[in-house]
């Protein structure tokens, strides 16, 4: 859903802010094609590690991956789409990242976010008991006031905003003006 809603074209250029293990790589290629690029950005050499990896196996020349803490990467110019799943709440400077997205995009162009966030309507115990379930994969309470889609209606236009899973998660699309 959040690979769609870029609406990428073949050969364009899309970097993935919080790649990770590179999950989304296969779903990128098929939107940009061959002729297209995808860039992986993560702090975290162990999970570029494993991306790299899928990589070499599939045999993709099109993927770069960068390791750097995203909120100091520099966009490309030929950017044509910015991707992050699950990743945008757990970085504290989310606001500068999506600043500079949207300054590095064409008009018309993307910047997808697909992430946690707190329910509107929940009981704060449940929303504790999310936090401890969840923990492992960074989340913490703090992250809650975390609202990145805030920032992409600072800085682009949004065109969607979609709560999923009983408002647990969260699509927020911006469009560079």
């Amino acid at each position: 859903m959040a690979v769609q809603a870029l609406n990428l074209e073949q050969s364009d250029t899309v970097a993935e802010i919080g790649c990770g293990t590179g999950l989304n790589f296969s779903i990128l290629r098929q939107r940009v094609g061959p002729a297209g690029r995808i860039i992986g950005v993560d702090l975290t050499p162990e999970m570029l590690e494993k991306a790299d990896r899928r990589v070499w196996l599939n045999g993709w020349s099109n993927v770069e991956l960068i390791q750097s803490d995203a909120d100091v990467y520099q966009f490309p110019d030929t950017v044509s789409g910015i991707l992050s799943t699950f990743a945008m709440t757990l970085i504290p400077e989310y606001d500068e990242i999506i600043q500079k997205g949207a300054a590095a995009l064409p008009p018309g162009k993307r910047f997808v976010i697909l992430d946690f966030k707190k329910p509107e309507n929940w009981p704060m115990w449940l929303v504790k008991l999310f936090v401890i379930v969840t923990r492992p994969f960074g989340v913490m309470l703090d992250l809650a006031e975390r609202h990145p889609w805030e920032s992409i209606d600072r800085y682009m236009t949004t065109i969607e905003f979609r709560e999923l899973y009983f408002g647990v998660i969260y699509l927020c699309v911006g469009k560079a003006g």
